[in-house]
């Protein structure tokens, strides 16, 4: 995953900042965030420590702690990397954009990420059912800022008749949980199906059948009239 900009609106300061702004300082800064997401994936964030991260970047501990300051500013930065690379496709939905096409592509970039990234959305799911704690601003600011900005091109499109009169956050709120789904859930879906989206039959079987249901129910008929 590359860079990390929302962590940079609402985290911890520009001396992080500065630390990252080498390509060196970049790689390091990323190998931290790596290994930091599988330590913390696997024993949370009260488990991890920093020795651990630091053993798994290949790092010493005091060379970590130049990139990050404490535990909790390395747990934040892992969780805004993540919520960064999930508003990345949001951000393309554009008023201009076929509702179908623009919707279906951001199903898929969602599930790809669902299948390129499933540690991540774990820890993600795993922080909100906490609370949320560590992400307080970010919801609270770049997210609820940009799902607004997207809900308005929504109602755009409700209004010239392209989409069905829906309300605009629920059909962002469906595409985040069904898609998400198939990463935090993973181990119920391969016990029921025996198949995961990493096997890429069912990836695309799974695409087809998500875009469709939600497609299915948010666009007009081909034959009803649109709004001049």
């Amino acid at each position: 995953m590359k860079g990390c900009p929302v962590a940079d609106e609402v985290g911890s300061g520009a001396q992080t900042t500065a630390r990252k702004t080498t390509r060196t300082g970049e790689a390091n800064a990323e190998r931290i965030l790596d290994a930091a997401l599988e330590v913390f994936a696997a024993y949370g964030y009260q488990g991890a420590r920093i020795d651990q991260i630091a053993a798994a970047a290949g790092l010493s501990k005091p060379n970590l702690l130049y990139y990050f300051r404490t535990k909790e500013e390395l747990y934040t930065a892992v969780l805004r990397r993540t919520l960064d690379m999930w508003l990345e496709p949001l951000r393309e939905l554009d008023a201009l954009s076929d509702p179908r096409v623009a919707l279906s592509a951001y199903i898929a970039r969602k599930l790809d990420y669902s299948r390129s990234q499933p540690i991540a959305s774990r820890l993600f799911a795993m922080e909100m059912l906490q609370g949320a704690p560590h992400l307080t601003a970010a919801l609270g600011g770049t997210l609820l800022e940009l799902v607004e900005i997207k809900s308005r091109i929504i109602e755009g499109w409700i209004r010239e008749g392209r989409l069905r009169p829906i309300d605009p956050k629920h059909l962002i709120f469906a595409i985040w949980a069904t898609t998400q789904h198939y990463a935090d859930f993973s181990t119920q879906i391969r016990a029921l199906t025996g198949k995961g989206i990493e096997e890429n039959d069912f990836y695309e079987t799974t695409r087809a059948m998500l875009s469709g249901i939600i497609l299915d129910g948010v666009l007009p008929p081909e034959d009803e009239p649109r709004e001049l």
